[in-house]
């Protein structure tokens, strides 16, 4: 759906497209995430974790930012022939993909090569299962990365909701398959990523490819221009600031892991692990607004930097911040009950949970802002943001993690996103000015920080429940006119559908 639908609700519908299948994928989620927990050992469940650590480094050096260079460039069109060009598509996506490939062939072969002490230290074992499952895997989230990205930047709410929730079905289905085979083991999360995402992601590829030789039969492609397609250098130029970027979100969902392998145990790094599964309640909205915001945020700053649609930026920043702030305090209200679903051995992780979920909310915040500064080509300003909040990241695990174990981490992963988010948005308003209500966001900041301080610190359930309705009830207040539209939106879409 495009962001220029008009009508009330219009950009909202739209991403209720997307939501309704993370929505699921969230539900079955709560089957299986205590699937595993119960299945793995804490020790084990931690040694699964480490996995997408390995890859995920391999994975940021490999695709040189060039997904943000695809979605840059998506929208770009020129005046030719007496009406607008656009961009030749499958050109941009060849020259983004092909350097990431070359890349990624490199990095695997460097870390096939010096698998046994990589696998030694992330999981305490080593295998030839393991080094094929870290590599195949790894190629596997490249293709997944751009093809799944042309789905979002065509604004396909359905497929992209769908692909969802079939990629978490399999993922369940995999780990009741890879129990049965190999029983207690840690390869049963590595399994349950790798086999799905290859699935899907094929389908995927065969999807593009088959969408693309029904265009060029059926002569129904609009016309579109090579020439305005970037070469690889200004593709790299551009991306290649978001390398910074990425590894300071890396770093943010795996220093803690690295500082907890490295300063406690794995039963504490299984702990932790479950307790960011947790937070996927925030983090599928996370990752649904992004998947949603991205390409309608590119496509609005294409069409002109008006007051329309700053405005449009600023209510769309206010909804999110409300929902965020609302959702982060229920979250953490509601955290002992849904740790009873992990099992007796993970009861410690209501602890960890609350400053963790301040890593979603403050991202997806910051997903806001940031776009003028992706627009405006400024990648400095986010290797700044990024560097700063990187190296209190490094600090505060250094600092806390020795002393309070998963705790520490999550008040130095919940911390380093709140200085990302400031320091980012500073300079976003540089880049262009849209007037972001920041002192509104202040004080919400400050109230989700001193409950998830005392939700984390003090033991107490009355006053746990006192805090929690507070900051829900200031919210409501605050913001009840907005909580009416979200309302009479949501009813809308559920009558037509």
């Amino acid at each position: 759906m495009s962001s220029h639908e008009k009508g009330k609700g219009g950009t909202f519908k739209g991403f209720l497209t997307y939501f309704y299948g993370n929505f699921v994928v969230l539900i079955l989620g709560f089957i299986q995430t205590p699937l595993l927990t119960r299945i793995l050992a804490t020790d084990e469940y931690g040694k699964a974790g480490m996995f997408e650590t390995a890859v995920t480094v391999i994975y940021i050096f490999a695709i040189l930012g060039l997904d943000q260079a695809y979605i840059r460039y998506y929208y770009e069109k020129k005046m030719e022939g007496g009406g607008f060009v656009s961009i030749d598509r499958e050109l941009l996506l060849r020259r983004c993909i092909t350097p990431a490939l070359i890349i990624v062939s490199v990095l695997t072969l460097v870390y096939i090569i010096f698998s046994k002490p990589i696998n030694i230290f992330l999981f305490g074992d080593s295998g030839s299962d393991v080094i094929v499952l870290v590599t195949v895997y790894t190629f596997i989230c490249v293709f997944e990365r751009f093809f799944f990205l042309d789905v979002r930047m065509q604004q396909n709410g359905k497929l992209y909701s769908n692909i969802n929730i079939i990629e978490k079905v399999l993922s369940i289905l995999t780990i009741i398959a890879a129990f049965y085979l190999i029983g207690d083991d840690f390869r049963i999360g590595l399994y349950a990523l790798a086999v799905p995402w290859g699935i899907t992601t094929t389908f995927l590829m065969i999807r593009y490819f088959y969408l693309r030789k029904s265009r060029v039969e059926g002569h129904t492609e609009q016309p579109e221009n090579e020439s305005l397609v970037p070469e690889y250098r200004e593709l790299i130029s551009y991306g290649a600031p978001f390398i910074t970027v990425l590894l300071m979100e890396w770093a943010l969902s795996s220093c803690d892991k690295l500082a907890l392998r490295t300063f406690s145990t794995f039963d504490e790094l299984g702990i932790y692990t479950s307790a960011m599964k947790i937070v996927i309640l925030l983090i599928t909205f996370k990752n649904t607004f992004i998947a949603y915001w991205s390409p309608v945020a590119m496509e609005r700053f294409e069409d002109g930097i008006n007051e329309e649609n700053k405005a449009f930026f600023r209510q769309a920043y206010e909804m999110v911040v409300m929902m965020c702030i609302a959702g982060a305090a229920l979250l953490i209200l509601l955290r002992k009950f849904i740790v009873l679903l992990l099992g007796p051995s993970y009861r410690s992780a209501e602890a960890v949970i609350p400053f963790l979920t301040l890593m979603p909310i403050f991202a997806i915040m910051f997903e806001i802002t940031v776009q003028s500064i992706k627009y405006a080509k400024k990648g400095k300003y986010l290797n700044i943001a990024s560097l700063v909040a990187l190296l209190v990241n490094i600090i505060g695990n250094v600092l806390l993690v020795p002393k309070l174990g998963g705790m520490g981490a999550a008040v130095t992963t919940g911390i380093s996103y709140m200085i990302y988010f400031v320091i980012g948005s500073f300079f976003s308003e540089k880049c262009i000015k849209i007037g972001y209500n920041y002192r509104k966001t202040a004080i919400y900041a400050l109230l989700i920080t001193l409950y998830c301080a005392e939700a984390s610190f003090i033991n107490n359930v009355l006053y746990d429940t006192i805090c929690g309705c507070m900051v829900i009830l200031a919210v409501c207040i605050t913001d009840r006119d907005k909580i009416g539209k979200l309302l009479w939106y949501a009813k809308g879409f559920i009558k037509k559908k």
